[in-house]
């Protein structure tokens, strides 16, 4: 939920030194989301992300993947004519979970848009930033992905087999108690992968599951928010699973809003009353790094079910201090019911490092 959800954006390092000027951000406000249109980007708002997470390979040896590309813009005076003042700003991360390796294989890029370097286009999706790239080809609804990364080369195929998956009222995702702290957001979960993966000098040819988030806005969090815990969550049978909580930083007090979502094989979507929704910690992993206690394995009730996540390892920590400015753990996790497992996808958290700050 950067959710896909909602990280820090330190924006002062590529700005241009020109003048700057008032810069007014579009608000979140109802409207109908517009399919290919909103596949692609919304310039005029502040913050935006393409964030696709899954699995890869057998049971036997399982391996997460994340992808993200973010699109930022910035204050710097939109009448400025130069091409070197960064109006937008294209971040993209990149991480493979191995437990054999048993701590993230990272990379990030930051760089302002434009001279063919760094684009998220308009129309679909199409997000490129120094030789990385994720597009959708508009005649199959497939996702194509090309990293380079620092330790690894991932290439992979995604295929939807059906239409978005509107979240929160009609695409229109409530954040915070304040009509405008909100997002607009839809969902692509259950998406097919064909990847190859290279490491080592290895190459690999594996198939997956993922899950894809697309999801815009202007507004910050809440004043009194923590930071979030996020699932996106396929389900064995077919189905899916969103759920999230934003908590507030008052010792005792309840989160500051509260999501959850049940997708069915055949499309049809259940909300889940805030009342039914719940999180609650049953392990924690203590990072040494940030001196930060995740709840890596969390009990999530939604209604009258009751799930465990369980992590595919425990480090999943990710330090992105040179791009967004955020430390989260972006963890690939088992979903379990009654004990059993029942799917599989990702849990996101922030905000447990206690200085990290947020915006929609």
């Amino acid at each position: 939920m950067l959710t896909r959800r909602r990280l820090l954006l330190t924006l002062a390092a590529l700005a241009a030194p020109a003048g700057r000027a008032a810069v007014s951000y579009p608000q979140v406000l109802p409207r109908a989301l517009v399919f290919p249109q909103d596949f692609g980007a919304h310039p005029d708002f502040r913050t935006e992300w393409w964030y696709l997470t899954g699995w890869l390979g057998g049971p036997a040896q399982p391996l997460g993947f994340q992808v993200t590309f973010f699109r930022s813009r910035t204050d710097v005076d939109p009448a400025n004519p130069s091409a070197f003042a960064a109006h937008q700003l294209v971040i993209a991360h990149a991480a493979i979970a191995d437990p054999a390796r048993g701590a993230l294989l990272v990379d990030e890029r930051i760089a302002r848009a434009g001279f063919g370097l760094a684009e998220t286009a308009v129309g679909d999706t199409d997000a490129r930033l120094s030789g990385w790239s994720l597009r959708r080809d508009p005649a199959t609804d497939i996702y194509h992905a090309r990293i380079a990364a620092r330790d690894f080369s991932l290439g992979f195929t995604a295929s939807a087999s059906a239409a978005p998956w509107l979240q929160g009222e009609a695409g229109l995702s409530h954040k915070g108690p304040e009509p405008l702290q909100a997002s607009y957001y839809y969902s692509r979960p259950q998406l097919k992968v064909q990847a190859q993966l290279e490491r080592n000098g290895q190459l690999q040819k594996l198939a997956g599951i993922a899950w894809l988030d697309h999801e815009w806005s202007s507004a910050a969090l809440a004043a009194d928010a923590a930071g979030w815990d996020w699932i996106g969550m396929n389900l064995d049978d077919g189905s899916a699973l969103a759920a999230f909580q934003i908590r507030s930083g008052q010792a005792g007090r309840p989160p500051v809003q509260t999501y959850a979502a049940l997708r069915a094989a055949n499309g049809a979507v259940q909300l889940i009353p805030p009342a039914q929704l719940g999180f609650t910690p049953l392990r924690h992993w203590n990072s040494s790094r940030h001196r930060a206690a995740w709840p890596v394995a969390q009990r999530i009730t939604i209604g009258t079910r009751v799930f465990e996540t369980r992590p595919l390892m425990d480090d999943q920590e990710l330090d992105s201090s040179l791009t967004t400015g955020a430390v989260y753990w972006e963890g690939a996790s088992e979903l379990l019911e009654g004990g059993r497992p029942v799917g599989r996808g990702y849990l996101e958290m922030t905000g447990y490092p206690e200085d990290t700050r947020f915006i929609l």
